[in-house]
């Protein structure tokens, strides 16, 4: 999801101290942060015998890129989640919404180039000049063979989630043969048409709960985007801003607060990986930022794997009447759009349960039998 994350930082530094220094707060017991980690780790700890539990340092496009894989029968089929963002990655923050998922999958978080554990392996003055979509999705590519050839499996499916959406769509074209299916939560198709409608559905928003303050921000910032398509960080972060506060990030809250502080207690994650987050965002937004903008698949409307859109009724951020209008449009082997009414852009977090029940009733019966 293409947000300024600075504006989270505040609380997300307090309580990343807090949990290193142990400092607890009035009338609370103190609490560690490698104490509470370690209780989130044990807690989800995979003890069947046939289950993966693991964080590999994979070779991808000349970089070292980090993997955490997790389920509990490793039959069952692989499901590689691409973040959104550019750079805000779910390793750290899957704890609160994936246990259920590694029941029926075997679950694969990666970090892509530039972003969380990755950014921390890998000198940000040789990533820097090599940061695009094209190298994300031949990274993407890289992967899915990778773990094709690691776990034996000669399909997997593939989840992309807002600016991974952008990376998953187009492996999904271009290596239809490697996926059971492609599933787009929050999809994006074309990224002035997301921009636009997305600016309009917040403005609108704002006017309709009598926020001055946000009508005039976000009138300020008009043309949005820039007459030349472009995106420019200020004004990306203004518009931004006020669809966070009028809900149309998550449905029915005003801030981020809530996912940002989840990275704090990623067992997966260092006190130094999660430090490290900002600075990802930081490399990563404006070297990506002209590639969401120019990005357009409305007219790529022919793949040969099933292609599967969930979409919140609520979601600003990648709207998602757009996505809807093109999956109508799209042939493939399958397709479906499975709308969530309870949700905006965060749809795992927002209706977690019902993403569960999709993704077995939907999702899972395209991988057949096993292999």
């Amino acid at each position: 999801m293409v947000i300024s994350m600075n504006r989270a930082l505040p609380s997300c530094l307090a309580l990343l101290v807090a949990c290193q220094t142990g400092t607890p707060t009035a009338g609370e017991p103190e609490l560690g942060r490698a104490k509470a980690t370690a209780i989130i780790a044990a807690v989800r700890k995979i003890v069947t015998a046939d289950g993966i539990e693991e964080q590999l340092e994979v070779p991808l496009g000349g970089t070292q890129q980090w993997i955490a894989v997790r389920g509990r029968d490793r039959a069952n089929p692989i499901l590689l989640m691409i973040h959104g963002g550019p750079a805000s990655p779910d390793m750290p923050r899957s704890w609160a919404f994936q246990t259920g998922w590694e029941d029926y999958f075997t679950v694969v978080q990666w970090d892509q180039r530039g972003a969380g554990k990755t950014f921390g392996a890998n000198d940000p003055a040789t990533i820097s000049p090599t940061l695009s979509l094209e190298r994300i999705t031949e990274d993407a590519s890289e992967l899915v063979q990778f773990l094709r050839t690691r776990y034996g499996k000669a399909k997997v499916f593939v989840l992309g989630h807002s600016w991974g959406t952008l990376v998953g769509l187009g492996l999904a074209h271009r290596h239809p043969e490697w996926l059971h299916a492609y599933v787009g939560m929050g999809q994006l198709v074309n990224g002035q048409d997301n921009e636009r409608v997305g600016y309009a559905l917040t403005l609108e928003a704002a006017r309709a709960a009598g926020n001055a303050q946000a009508v005039e921000e976000l009138k300020a910032i008009a043309p949005y985007p820039e007459a030349d398509g472009s995106l420019p960080i200020p004004k990306l972060s203004t518009e931004r801003q006020w669809s966070i506060h009028c809900g149309g990030l998550t449905h029915g809250r005003d801030i981020l607060d809530y996912y940002s502080d989840l990275a704090i207690l990623g067992p997966e994650y260092t006190a130094a990986d999660v430090a490290a987050l900002d600075r990802g965002s930081e490399l990563s937004l404006p070297r990506l930022l002209p590639d969401l903008a120019k990005f357009d698949y409305t007219d790529v409307t022919h793949f040969d794997c099933p292609i599967i859109v969930f979409a919140g009724r609520y979601d600003t951020t990648t709207p998602s009447s757009v996505a809807a209008a093109w999956i109508a449009r799209v042939h493939a082997p399958k397709t479906q759009l499975i709308w969530f009414e309870q949700s905006a852009h965060m749809i795992m977090f927002e209706e977690p349960g019902r993403v569960l029940v999709h993704l077995v009733e939907d999702v899972l019966p395209l991988a057949g039998s096993p292999n």
